[in-house]
């Protein structure tokens, strides 16, 4: 179990510049998934909350629920880089879906926000938190 934990935590990019590059493109990215996306679940615009696409027909609740998780809680974990390649999970699922789903039909330039969350955000699963997180941190006390 303990060499599961380690694959899954284990990230270090060989150079503190690489590593600190992987910080800042973690933390940039999680700021903005969070300020953009994740703020809107908070307020109500017209007197309503966000309405949140449901193209897979999941109960509203969970639907609203994976969503807002996605936005608000999961840049929380990739800024602390805490369970990282876990964590990107449900955010890749949504936005993927997005991408795939809820924006096929639409023009580039609208298909290219869930597109380029994708995209980060199967990097960050693909290279873990880096050198620079508690991931790595926790690693080091196992």
């Amino acid at each position: 179990m303990t060499e599961i934990i380690k694959q899954i935590l284990y990230s270090d990019l060989g150079s503190a510049l690489s590593n600190a590059t992987l910080l800042a493109f973690r933390v940039l990215l999680a700021v903005e998934l969070f300020r953009v996306h994740g703020m809107k679940k908070f307020r109500t615009e017209n007197g309503q909350k966000e309405h949140v696409p449901n193209p897979l027909h999941l109960p509203e609740k969970l639907n609203g629920l994976v969503a807002a998780f996605s936005d608000t809680i999961v840049p929380i974990f990739i800024i602390l880089g805490l369970g990282t390649r876990l964590a990107v999970l449900p955010t890749i699922g949504v936005t993927a879906v997005g991408y795939f789903v809820v924006h096929r039909k639409d023009s580039p330039e609208v298909r290219d926000v869930p597109y380029m969350y994708t995209l980060s955000l199967l990097l960050i699963l693909a290279l873990g938190a880096g050198k620079y997180s508690l991931d790595y941190y926790l690693l080091n006390l196992l």
